[in-house]
């Protein structure tokens, strides 16, 4: 089956509506998700991206300075190495330019109906299929696989008066490109990953900037260069050396886990080369006092910038850190009861990621939607890619599949080969339906929380949107990232409750202790 590709609903009107798996979202997780279908031989599927490109992070975040924090070779598809980078850690228009070609080269953009946002997702037991709801009319799916990604909804602050103000307003992640901000009174509110990179990109030509901290970060050494042309010829023409090079950046970046996971205390030398920088970078005593940290590194996350410390020694450029009391037509004022006048304000204050309204949208098998299960269990997940009572949907970047240190690529990939093989398996075995048990699922959290009780994450002395409201860390995963991959090798179809159809009878299956023994079997 061939899907146009289309952003508005007429087209969309010739799209089949029922499909065997429906994919929503097409960033790295959503991407990569559809290619695995189309090599396992799969045609029966669509992606429905709200966007008009693929790209999901990387086509959102479009303000100055936007680069990413993993080296770039890392950050690419095992199956798609990208032998082009010019820079060992790169800007956010190559890296989706990569993303774009990568969806060309392997032919999966006639499977996309793009300007299409899913507004609601029903399990319909009695016909065991996914009702999906999108702003160009209705699919059903026998399987979905989410993959809307954890850093796609901006979270505003709740600050006093901000709906009031008259100037130029936007959040980090939709910048306003018609908005120049030459010459005029800025206002940046957040210290975070975005924050680090827009603040040097824009000082040098507003007339004043001011930022707006809450939290200082912990702020490592960027090594970034531009690659040299041998090294460029290297990578793409000497046999293996792009993926030797790649290995080494993974195993380097696999060495913080020791101290991010299992004991803190190796968290020390790092640290230590955080504080030379500090030191090195910020002369006046009083900034110094302001950017240091108050808790461990790696409790949140940690950035890496080599000019970020130096724009806010500018003369234009002042770290505000009283705390913002009210916001009006023209001014922020904070609560030591100073105004400063701002002609625009850039909101970076991340994501909804433990809460995300995406949540809302989703309603399983007992009529209680995402939000509802997450609110009251809190956000747990077995394996990162399925949650119990939502029978044959898959979570890509789930719950405490999250990284500090590495690429999330790698995760994904994990991921996508779980859910491919728990596709070839449904079929092989004619199974209907597949939902995690929950016994099944709350040993696995169990076993993650008591692993995550050792990290920096939870004895670092900071709050930070890797924990939920329930105080636990439902973001990241606790330990070397080859584990994961171990354990989403192969769909164990052992830790789910599934139902087939034989002989027009529906049959309950009940998970088998071995990891692909068959089931134990009921009529109903």
């Amino acid at each position: 089956m061939s899907l146009p590709v289309t952003d508005n609903s007429a087209a969309a009107e010739s799209v089949p509506r029922h499909v065997r798996t429906l994919i929503i979202g097409s960033g790295f997780a959503g991407l990569g998700a559809a290619i695995k279908l189309q090599q396992d031989g799969h045609s029966d599927f669509v992606v429905l991206e709200r966007s008009n490109e693929v790209g999901g992070t990387w086509r959102d975040n479009t303000y100055p300075g936007a680069a990413c924090d993993v080296p770039s070779h890392l950050y690419s598809y095992s199956f798609a190495l990208n032998p082009d980078w010019t820079r060992s850690f790169s800007a956010q228009g190559e890296i989706q330019r990569y993303i774009v070609s990568v969806a060309d080269k392997y032919g999966v953009r006639e499977k996309h109906v793009f300007g299409c946002d899913v507004t609601g997702a029903r399990w319909n037991a009695g016909r065991a299929h996914w009702e999906v709801d999108t702003t160009v009319g209705s699919y059903t799916a026998d399987f979905v696989i989410s993959a809307v990604g954890a850093l796609c909804e901006p979270a505003l602050p709740d600050i006093k008066g901000i709906d009031s103000f008259q100037g130029e307003i936007f959040h980090s992640s939709r910048w306003d490109h018609d908005s120049d901000l030459t010459g005029k009174r800025v206002a940046v509110i957040g210290t975070g990953a975005s924050a680090i990179q827009i603040v040097p990109a824009i000082a040098p030509k507003v007339a004043q900037l001011d930022v707006y901290q809450r939290t200082a970060p912990w702020l490592l050494p960027r090594g970034d260069r531009a690659y040299t042309l041998p090294e460029r010829l290297a990578f793409k023409h000497l046999p293996g050396f792009q993926r030797l090079s790649r290995f080494g950046i993974y195993a380097m970046r696999e060495t913080q886990v020791v101290g991010l996971a299992k004991a803190p205390t190796f968290m020390k030398p790092l640290e230590l080369v955080a504080r030379a920088k500090l030191r090195a970078e910020v002369r006046d005593p009083e900034l110094r006092a302001k950017v240091t940290p108050n808790f461990k590194i790696g409790c949140k996350r940690m950035l890496i910038s080599n000019d970020y410390y130096p724009a806010l020694g500018r003369e234009n450029v002042d770290l505000v850190t009283a705390g913002i009391a009210e916001i009006t037509e023209n001014a922020i004022i904070t609560k030591d009861g100073t105004l400063r006048e701002v002609d625009a304000i850039v909101v970076a204050t991340g994501f909804h990621v433990t809460d995300s309204p995406t949540f809302e949208t989703i309603t399983g098998r007992d009529g209680r939607t995402l939000a509802a299960t997450f609110d009251e269990g809190g956000q747990q997940g077995y394996k990162g890619t399925t949650v119990a009572n939502f029978p044959n949907m898959f979570f890509l970047v789930g719950p405490n599949t999250g990284l500090g240190h590495t690429s999330m690529v790698y995760m994904i990939e994990s991921q996508i080969n779980y859910v491919a093989d728990a596709l070839r398996t449904a079929e092989r075995k004619s199974v209907r339906t597949v939902e995690v048990r929950r016994e099944a699922q709350d040993r696995y959290n169990r076993d993650l929380q008591e692993r995550l009780s050792k990290s920096v994450w939870m004895n670092g002395g900071c709050a930070s949107w890797y924990l939920d409201k329930h105080g636990n860390n439902t973001t990241l995963w606790p330990g070397f990232t080859f584990e994961f991959r171990n354990i989403t090798r192969n769909f164990d179809l052992s830790a789910y409750e599934t139902t087939t159809v034989a002989g027009g009878a529906d049959i309950i299956a009940i998970g088998a202790d071995s990891k692909d023994d068959d089931s134990k079997v009921v009529t109903r």
